[in-house]
């Protein structure tokens, strides 16, 4: 008998754990709204954020974890981003159903998974190959269709695809890459971390019709460093 209650059991674990999740990013946005200018969530990606399983997306050492407001260890010295950071980093994006996104730095998917509702089409680029092949996987299980994810120096982004309506980075480049600069669509919004571990901060780039690039600083944030030979480029905001 208890083996039949336990799944439920859980499922109703999660469910609660998912809303508490969202209240804690709720009141997160109202603190940091004198960096951001956001005191609230886009209803949209709050809803997003509310749906997907993020147990599914941390190892199972760490599921207990899952719904903590932190950042997690996935293996190969990655992390699994805040939630309040990626409800933060895709509420800057802007995506909207029509947009074609590009993701660098795709770790176990959940990043992916919050934005696969949001748009048309993700592209994905993780540089660990077996983090890659996971993420892959897991997205594909999930049913996240419209998401796809190969292995790769993420700093060159993906240019078969380009250009992008926005492009979100979720690791931290020294300078922005000058080839996702070149792959995002005038228009388009790029967030993406820039600095080394101590002193980064997140940055919105709006590039204009014209090609030039405007660049915001929105918060101080810490997250591993990109890698790849465009991560070391000279900068281009």
């Amino acid at each position: 008998m208890a083996e039949t209650e336990a799944p439920n059991n859980v499922d109703r674990r999660w469910e609660r754990e998912r809303r508490e999740l969202m209240e804690l990013v709720d009141a997160d946005f109202v603190a940091t709204a004198g960096y951001t200018g956001r005191n609230t969530l886009d209803s949209r990606i709050r809803e997003a954020m509310a749906k997907v399983p993020r147990h599914r997306f941390v190892p199972d050492t760490k599921k207990g974890l899952a719904y903590v407001n932190h950042a997690l260890p996935i293996g190969h010295q990655q992390t699994i981003s805040q939630p309040y950071v990626v409800a933060l980093m895709t509420d800057l994006l802007a995506p909207q159903p029509d947009h074609i996104v590009l993701e660098v730095g795709t770790g176990s998917g959940y990043q992916a998974a919050v934005l696969s509702s949001l748009v048309r089409q993700l592209y994905s680029i993780e540089v660990i190959e077996a983090l890659a092949t996971s993420a892959a996987e897991r997205l594909e299980r999930l049913g996240y269709d419209n998401v796809e994810v190969r292995a790769g120096d993420g700093s060159l982004g993906w240019p078969e695809h380009a250009p992008y309506d926005g492009i979100i980075v979720t690791a931290a480049a020294r300078n922005v890459p000058p080839e996702l600069v070149e792959q995002l669509k005038p228009g388009g919004r790029m967030v993406i971390p820039i600095g080394r571990f101590y002193g980064q901060d997140l940055r919105l780039l709006e590039k204009h019709t014209d090609g030039s690039v405007k660049s915001r600083s929105i918060i101080p944030v810490a997250f591993v460093p990109l890698t790849g030979g465009g991560a070391r480029q000279a900068p281009t905001d």
